[in-house]
């Protein structure tokens, strides 16, 4: 029922049936519910190669361990809501296979901006993993400081227009231009996991 969930089914369905698939079952619920075995039963009955899941890790993590419960072992997708240690606290090791999700970043990146990145906020807290929303977070400081400096004259309108005319930042979630609508057009990361583990990370775009 969140909009992020909304978002996200919307956006797939429309690119998954342009690009020629087909949805065969659609199921909603409201955001903290933890049941989800009628509806996992639901979709069992249907056939079909993916399962996809737009939400955070709350909620799929229990959406994924009743699935695989129930003998679903088709491969299960979702967005960066899926990034974080408390869908492996959720799901359990074992379910998280053949699980594949789109995120600005992964950590086990060879790019030696990520890299430093990495290691720069390991050691800055006690040897933490950073996820896609502390490299979000990093990418945002530097953002605004680099149209700081690029701003015609040091105003919040200043400031706004440099933001807005920004064209090949490169940062750690990767290089980006704005577009008309204030947003950044960048490639994103599909990331697979394996015994609830980054095992795999590639850019697309």
């Amino acid at each position: 029922s969140s909009d992020y969930a909304k978002g996200l089914a919307d956006n797939f369905a429309k690119q998954f049936t342009a690009n020629g698939g087909t949805i065969v079952a659609e199921e909603g619920y409201v955001a903290g519910e933890t049941e989800f075995n009628p509806i996992v039963t639901r979709i069992k009955g249907q056939s079909f190669d993916v399962m996809y899941v737009p939400d955070y890790y709350n909620e799929v993590g229990l959406i994924i361990k009743q699935a695989r419960d129930q003998g679903i072992d088709q491969p299960i997708l979702g967005g960066d809501g899926f990034d974080s240690p408390g869908l492996l606290e959720k799901a359990g090791a074992a379910a998280l296979n053949q699980v594949y999700f789109t995120n600005h970043y992964s950590s086990i990146d060879e790019d030696p901006k990520v890299l430093e990145f990495v290691e720069a906020f390991k050691k800055a807290n006690d040897g933490a993993e950073p996820n896609g929303f502390h490299a979000l977070g990093y990418d945002l400081g530097n953002f605004v400081a680099d149209a700081v400096k690029r701003a015609s004259e040091k105003t919040g309108v200043g400031v706004q227009q440099a933001m807005a005319a920004t064209k090949g930042f490169v940062g750690v979630t990767g290089t980006f231009d704005i577009d008309e609508h204030h947003n950044p057009v960048k490639s994103i990361v599909v990331i697979g996991l394996k015994d609830g583990v980054q095992a795999t990370s590639e850019k697309i775009g």
